[in-house]
C-alpha cells in the first residue's frame, strides 16, 4: 500500500510511501509578487462526479471536478480543480491540479493500489493536434489526497528514438523497457514517400521522427482482481505532431518499487485497400 510523496522523478518508477504517512495537502504558495492563494472553495461549475469509497471508512464520497469555460459555448475549461465531499463528515476538500485546463475532463474510480480502496484517475485532452493528456491519480484514503501518479513526472522517465530506415521503414527505439521495432511505412503513399525516398528506396537524408508524450491513459484490469494497472499510449510521430504511424503502448503496474513497466508493444495504423499506392517495396504491408 504505497503512495506518492514529493515530485522528484526517478528512471521508469515513481517513489512511494506508506498510506497515512504523506504530506497533507495545502493550496499552493503566493505566487512571485505577491499574487494571492486561489480561493477555496474555487468558483466554477461541477464537470462530472462519481460516488465511490475513496476515504476507506465504507460510506461513499462524493468526487467531483470543478471548471470554467472561458465563455458558455467553448468546450476548452481553466481552473479545474479536484473535490472530494466525505461522506462521512460532509466537509469538501479541493485539490487544484498542477495542468488545469483542457478539454473534456473525467474521472475514474478504482484501486490501483490492491487494498479494496478506490483511487481517482483525472484524464484532461490538450485539444489540437498533439492529442496529448494530463492524467493525474489521487488517493484520498483517510480523508488526505495524496498524488500516486504525474504525468510529468511519467513523461520525464519516458526515451525514445525514431527513426527512418532504408526501403519504407520506420525504427523505433525504447530504452527502458530495451526494445526495437522495425514498423513497414511502404502503404504510406507516394506523394509521403517521395519526399524522404529515392525511387530506388534509399533515404534522400537522414531523417527523424519522434515519440509523443502521453496520448492516453486507460485502467485495465489484467489479471481481473478488482486491481487496476494502466496502459499508457504514445503516439509515433513522422515529421509533425500528426503525422502519425502508430502507438507505443506500456502497461504500467504499482509495486513497491513505485510504477513499473510490465509490457510494451508498438502497435500501426492500417490503410484503407481501396487507396493503396505502393511505393515499390516487397516487404509486406504494415509488418512490425
Amino acid at each position: 500500500m504505497l503512495h506518492l510523496n514529493g515530485r522528484t522523478p526517478q528512471p521508469y518508477s515513481q517513489t512511494f510511501i506508506p498510506r497515512g504517512t504523506g504530506t497533507p495537502f495545502s493550496p499552493p504558495p503566493a505566487a512571485a509578487g505577491g499574487a494571492a492563494k486561489p480561493a477555496f472553495p474555487p468558483a466554477g461549475t461541477i464537470i462530472t462526479s462519481v460516488w465511490s469509497d475513496v476515504t476507506g471508512d465504507g460510506i461513499p464520497d462524493l468526487v467531483y471536478l470543478i471548471g470554467t469555460p472561458p465563455d458558455q459555448n467553448s468546450p476548452f475549461l481553466t481552473n479545474i480543480t479536484l473535490a472530494m465531499r466525505n461522506g462521512s463528515s460532509q466537509q469538501t476538500t479541493y485539490v487544484p491540479l498542477a495542468t488545469n485546463s483542457g478539454y473534456n475532463p473525467t474521472l475514474f474510480a478504482g484501486d490501483f493500489v490492491g487494498d479494496g480502496v478506490a483511487d481517482i484517475l483525472i484524464r484532461i485532452d490538450s485539444g489540437g493536434s498533439g492529442a496529448f493528456t494530463y492524467d493525474y491519480i489521487y488517493s484520498f484514503y483517510g480523508g488526505t489526497p495524496l498524488l500516486i501518479f504525474d504525468y510529468e513526472l511519467y513523461n520525464m522517465s519516458q526515451s525514445f528514438k525514431v527513426r527512418y530506415l532504408d526501403h519504407y521503414r520506420l525504427e523505433v527505439t525504447s530504452r527502458q523497457p530495451a526494445q526495437v521495432y522495425l514498423l513497414d511505412i511502404s502503404l504510406r503513399g507516394k506523394d509521403y514517400l517521395s519526399e524522404i525516398y529515392n525511387p530506388n528506396g534509399t533515404l534522400k537524408k537522414p531523417l527523424e521522427g519522434d515519440i509523443a508524450p502521453l496520448s492516453g491513459l486507460y485502467p485495465v484490469d489484467l489479471e481481473r482482481d478488482g486491481v487496476y494497472e494502466l496502459q499508457a499510449y504514445h503516439g509515433i510521430i513522422g515529421q509533425y505532431n500528426a503525422d502519425r504511424f502508430g502507438y507505443i503502448v506500456n502497461t504500467l503496474k504499482l509495486s513497491n518499487n513505485g510504477w513499473q513497466i510490465i509490457q510494451q508493444w508498438a502497435s500501426i495504423f492500417g490503410a484503407d485497400p481501396a487507396h493503396i499506392q505502393p511505393a515499390g517495396s516487397s516487404m509486406p504491408a504494415n509488418r512490425i
